[in-house]
């Protein structure tokens, strides 16, 4: 069985939904779980909703409209016969959502941004599964929830595996063109949860490890994966072949291509990701798999914007020792700080540290009782893989180097 996942922009209007099912036919669909995102820009807007809720519920009834009127246009570009099943099937998700919203009691951010932003990903499968039978495509539309048993960790679930696997295993039909969502699992009581953003490719990959399937094939607005992002970087060269070791390796210092959590369960199987245009679909694009390095061998450029730099230093001037640093990193996970780059010396520690989850006031509270701090905020931290001198000074001869930390193949710049 093949995987295939289509992320936001492969799906954003009716145009895009229909060169979907140009790929499948070009590439064929036997046998295959297509994998689907939310459409477009919508899990930026859901988030959005989700503020508004917190913020100003005054808001949220309008932010909600321009969601559901987004979607409408696609389906009236798409289905002619406006009495057609599909109409009522997403308006009966979005008075799921904004019933959600009327009776939610729950004071936890976390846990009503699971309940809502998820339904981006089960309205765009359902106008896609439903588009696919229309044209003749039969198709199987799974609720993905039912099959990713995670725990209770809001926004960043943890995958049950034993439960997952037998879910998948009596719940897939091998034979058949299957369509489920990604970024999306269920807890125990049946709450969604997601499994952090951007993870759909994650989804593909467990769905795979589960399946035993033969590949995975990430669909996307570039020919493959590139050396460096094209919206930050001029000039770019896509890798043709990369070992599961490497492409781990780029995922943690934050290539965006691949999410970090990926590979793992696909190098557990030894099943080959595959990273290809939708806009090409017969072009070889690139392939993960098991192999040696990366080919052609070229400096990868990876930015990470919105970053905060720290540097702690004892009140005493004491040493900081590996106590200290241990308390440091417990604080770091406790306060959802995913740490990019450290440094210390005997009597300071620097780090930098993605601020994702908003919680970096609470961090600093707690850190000033102990340490001095000193920080900035809106950093950007660059890596750059196979490093040579030509392709650091091209980076940094406009910038202002906050830290640099070196090793053999590999150079960070923390830059302002």
């Amino acid at each position: 069985m093949r995987i295939f996942k289509f992320g936001g922009a492969s799906v954003k209007d009716a145009e895009s939904i229909k060169n979907v099912v140009k790929v499948l036919q070009e590439v064929g669909h036997h046998k295959t779980l297509v994998v689907v995102s939310a459409m477009g820009k919508m899990t930026n807007a859901m988030e959005a909703i989700v503020n508004d809720y917190f913020k100003d519920k005054t808001s949220t009834s309008a932010a909600m409209q321009e969601v559901i009127n987004y979607h409408q246009t696609i389906l009236l570009a798409l289905f002619s016969n406006k009495q057609h099943p599909v109409f009522s099937k997403v308006r009966a998700l979005f008075d799921e959502v904004q019933g959600f919203l009327v009776w939610n009691k729950s004071p936890n951010y976390n846990f009503v941004y699971d309940q809502v932003v998820g339904y981006g990903e089960l309205v765009s499968t359902t106008i896609i599964s439903e588009y696919l039978n229309e044209i003749g495509i039969v198709n199987k539309w799974i609720d993905v929830r039912t099959l990713i048993k995670t725990d209770d960790s809001y926004r960043d679930a943890i995958v049950d595996w034993e439960v997952t696997k037998a879910q998948v295993s009596k719940s897939v039909d091998q034979q058949l063109l299957n369509i489920t969502q990604g970024f999306l699992g269920g807890d125990k009581n049946n709450f969604t949860t997601t499994l952090g953003r951007e993870g759909s490719d994650y989804t593909a990959a467990i769905l795979a490890y589960c399946l035993n399937a033969n590949s995975v094939t990430i669909w996307k607005d570039v020919p493959g994966v590139l050396n460096a992002d094209p919206r930050y970087f001029k000039e770019t060269q896509l890798l043709n072949n990369i070992s599961y070791r490497e492409a781990i390796e780029l995922a943690f210092y934050g290539a965006s291509v691949i999410h970090p959590k990926t590979l793992q369960p696909l190098q557990g199987k030894e099943i080959p990701l595959h990273v290809k245009s939708f806009i090409n679909p017969n072009k070889k694009g690139t392939t993960v798999g098991k192999g040696v390095g990366i080919e052609p061998k070229v400096p990868c450029f990876i930015l990470k914007k919105g970053q905060v730099l720290m540097k702690l230093s004892s009140l005493d001037f004491s040493f900081i020792v590996e106590d200290s640093i241990s308390d440091l990193f417990k604080l770091f996970h406790d306060h959802k700080m995913k740490v990019d780059l450290i440094q210390n010396s005997a009597i300071s520690f620097s780090v930098c540290v993605d601020n994702k989850f908003g919680r970096l006031d609470e961090l600093l509270n707690t850190l000033k009782s102990r340490f001095k701090v000193v920080y900035q905020e809106n950093v950007s931290l660059f890596t750059i893989r196979h490093f040579n001198a030509k392709a650091i000074n091209t980076l940094i001869k406009e910038h202002e180097v906050l830290l640099e930390q070196r090793s053999t193949e590999t150079v960070q710049f923390v830059i302002k």
